[in-house]
């Protein structure tokens, strides 16, 4: 394992004329309601429509319901249903060594390797801050020449969020923003993506000292929610302003636990402190991912 960068920031960009264009046209679409009208589609549960509308996505996408609790598209009230399906216990594995942080998702490595200067590489030619990010100068301090991944969730993936590390829920954020989308063309073409779009911030305090998981929104991801919270979107809030939220009751959740789910596909990122991780070697950009295999092996605790 190691903490050595996969890619390094450039001046110009791999996005393509077409990346570029799908990018422009985004910006031109009313995201938000877009999104809340993809929200109330997929929660329609006439039998007639959630049956066809989910054999065509199977089709279209390589989804196996042999490893879900529930295998026939009979069985799921509604496409949203469908989309969040739990897996059989067993399915996926968390790694028998306790010093492991492991996947939190099924997904593709984005992209990971150092927080430098404060900043997150996100495609070749264009970075942004963990304070962007985080919608909190103060708490990216705390991760200041730290360690990052970004995940990103395809439509076929599992769509639910597990904690790589135990640990015990500081406090939340949700940071109002756009609904662009997060796939590779857009990472590449679109300044700030992941610092641009809704999402929800939860910090963990772990072994290691704190953990950043950040599930970010995305054009059609109707909706996000957390354990501790239930619903987070719809509705999309328009404003700028971060909702900073401290949990009533104590929320301790163990490697492996269940965090949170998206309501269509979008990314999760990752933040750790200086000299808390210590990166697979054999991972990088591009690269498919599974719930609970090993991505790093925590070095020692650290102090906030």
């Amino acid at each position: 394992m190691t903490t050595t960068t996969r890619n390094t920031a450039a001046t110009t960009s791999d996005a393509s004329l077409g990346d570029q264009l799908f990018a422009a046209v985004q910006r031109c679409l009313p995201t938000r309601a877009l999104s809340a009208l993809m929200y109330r589609i997929a929660e329609i549960d006439a039998p007639a429509f959630k049956n066809p509308l989910i054999r065509a996505f199977m089709r279209g996408y390589p989804i196996d319901l042999s490893e879900a609790e529930r295998e026939t598209v009979e069985e799921y009230r509604h496409f949203n249903d469908f989309f969040t399906r739990a897996l059989k216990h067993g399915a996926r594995l968390q790694p028998k060594e306790p010093g492991l942080l492991s996947s939190p998702v099924d997904g593709r490595i984005s992209q990971l390797g150092p927080i430098e200067n404060g900043r997150i590489f996100q495609a070749k030619g264009h970075d942004y801050t963990a304070a962007e990010l985080l919608a909190d100068e103060t708490l990216a301090r705390a991760f200041d020449g730290g360690s990052f991944a970004t995940i990103y969730l395809a439509p076929h993936n599992y769509h639910r969020v597990h904690l790589p590390f135990g640990g015990r829920l500081r406090n939340w954020t949700y940071v109002p923003g756009r609904l662009f989308s997060v796939n590779p063309a857009t990472a590449r073409s679109m300044p700030r993506l992941f610092s641009r779009n809704e999402r929800m911030v939860a910090v963990f305090d772990t072994a290691f000292g704190p953990l950043a998981v950040v599930m970010v929104g995305a054009l059609f991801v109707g909706g996000i929610e957390t354990v501790w919270g239930g619903r987070l979107t719809p509705p999309h809030d328009r404003g700028q302003r971060p909702h900073h939220h401290t949990p009533e009751q104590t929320v301790a959740l163990a490697r492996g636990d269940e965090l949170g789910r998206f309501h269509m596909g979008s990314t999760v990122v990752l933040l750790a402190p200086k000299g808390a991780l210590e990166w697979d070697e054999t991972l990088a950009a591009g690269q498919p991912l599974q719930l609970g295999q090993p991505l790093a092996r925590v070095l020692q605790r650290v102090t906030a």
